[in-house]
């Protein structure tokens, strides 16, 4: 009985070793690669944007009587800010390469900066007993008969407000993705604008019709006049921002540039009559810098997401 059992026992096992034999080999995949989503940033956009500016002006101011050598008879020099709120809009194409974004961009902003400053030219010394002291480098005084009636140059000045009314750059852009939909760049090309500038000249013509000694012919003659001038000047701008995305084609920037629109100027014939007799000139040149702090919005055209393995 036990030779039996033992040999049904060694037939089984021989029968599940032949069947397993029998069957195929398990066969081992590797599983694929998961699929990455990763924006792009190629193609067109458009947007808007708003910020604030910090302007600067370094301004000469010169008085010029014609008719006197040397003719420079006075000037000046200020420096003060043009600040104010700007706004536009911008438009560019980017072309994306690896995690590298290279693009050009053009926007034009409407411009709320502006300032002012103030130049004296001196008057005369009011106890001077010489027609020359009582005159001023850019005004006549009016020497009596006696003292008491002797009547000083008045001093002559001057208020230059300026204001930026528009400006617009055209820029390349080139920087890297921090993570794919966050792009880091440095900016930098050509800026243009137009610079608006007004002056104010006032001041008191001290005349003697009826000859020097002649007190009662003396005449006191108030003025004011003013003066304007528009020049659009090209510059250069730098500048760095960041850039995100917020929803599908739409994306957010912070962006700062500084921009240098060079000199503008400009010479105005005043109504102040001059120790030579002519009629002073009055100028000014200023050189127009400008920090500007933005925030915007663009949407782009094309597909924002390309899957890769």
């Amino acid at each position: 009985m036990k030779k039996l059992a033992l040999t049904v026992s060694m037939l089984a096992l021989g029968s599940t070793s032949a069947l397993a034999a029998d069957l195929p080999a398990k066969v081992y995949t590797k599983a694929p690669p998961p699929i990455v989503a990763v924006y792009d940033w190629t193609g067109f956009y458009v947007g808007g944007n708003v910020g604030y500016s910090w302007g600067r002006s370094s301004t000469n101011e010169a008085f010029i009587d014609p008719l006197a050598t040397p003719s420079l008879v006075a000037a000046t020099s200020a420096k003060y800010h043009l600040d104010g709120v700007i706004g536009g809009g911008q438009i560019g194409y980017n072309w994306q390469r690896d995690k590298w974004v290279f693009g050009l961009e053009g926007d034009i902003q409407g411009s709320g900066e502006k300032g002012s400053t103030t130049a004296v030219c001196p008057g005369g010394s009011p106890t001077a007993t010489t027609l020359v002291g009582l005159s001023g480098p850019c005004t006549v005084g009016h020497l009596g008969d006696t003292a008491p009636f002797n009547v000083a140059a008045f001093p002559v000045t001057t208020a230059l407000s300026e204001k930026i009314e528009w400006f617009g750059t055209v820029r390349g852009r080139i920087g890297p993705t921090i993570t794919p939909t966050i792009l880091a760049y440095v900016t930098g090309g050509l800026a243009y604008g137009e610079v608006k500038a007004t002056e104010t000249i006032a001041g008191t013509n001290v005349t003697n019709p009826f000859g020097q000694g002649t007190n009662g012919g003396t005449v006191l003659t108030p003025f004011a006049a003013s003066f304007g001038n528009t020049s659009t000047r090209v510059g250069w701008t730098v500048g760095a921002g960041v850039e995100g995305v917020i929803s599908g084609n739409w994306t957010a920037k912070i962006e700062y540039l500084y921009m240098d629109l060079g000199n503008i100027s400009g010479t105005f014939i005043t109504p102040v009559i001059a120790p030579s007799g002519g009629f002073l000139t009055a100028s000014y040149n200023s050189h127009i810098t400008d920090n500007i702090l933005r925030v915007g919005i663009n949407y782009r055209w094309g597909g924002p997401v390309v899957a890769k393995y």
